[in-house]
């Protein structure tokens, strides 16, 4: 499953839902007529639940949405703070050097001199470029994803190597 977005709240009394994406485009999650609701964070994991999109529309930054089966506002509460996903198969392929930032999450960092930089922990969309969280310890550094400074990806190896400064 690759989480795509997160329920925040519900919205009104009729089982209608808050939620906030984490994708390119705020309506890309209505891209899938079938949601799984679940939780997969460390805290606790909750089975994936399958979902049909009924009704949805875009509220700002956010999506308002109506999922088939959840019929009041008490049901809809039930999923606050649980994970939106769609299986990996149902996602587009990707052209060559690019990739999903979920497939970036638990790489290994590390710079063209071999130091050891970290895991990916989160990617910072930027709106110029997106940005790598990359910790090691209490450190933790931001390298931004753009050509000049990732040098490979290799989700085979699970590791990334950049042209950055141990220093920076």
């Amino acid at each position: 499953m690759i989480v795509m977005g997160r329920i925040v709240a519900p919205y009104g009394i009729l089982g209608w839902l808050k939620i906030q994406p984490e994708t390119a485009e705020v309506d890309g999650l209505l891209d899938y007529p079938q949601w799984w609701i679940g939780r997969q964070d460390g805290l606790r994991n909750q089975p994936w639940q399958s979902f049909q999109v009924e009704a949805a529309k875009v509220h700002g930054n956010t999506l308002l949405v109506k999922l088939a089966g959840i019929a009041d506002r008490s049901q809809a509460l039930a999923l606050k703070s649980r994970h939106v996903a769609v299986p990996r198969q149902a996602l587009p392929i990707l052209e060559e050097n690019e990739f999903y930032h979920a497939d970036l999450i638990g790489l290994q960092v590390a710079n063209l001199e071999q130091v050891d930089f970290g895991k990916v922990v989160d990617v910072i969309e930027t709106g110029a470029n997106d940005v790598l969280v990359v910790k090691q310890d209490e450190r933790e550094r931001l390298i931004p994803f753009i050509d000049q400074v990732i040098t490979e990806v290799s989700l085979v190896q699970k590791r990334i190597t950049v042209d950055w400064d141990a220093e920076f």
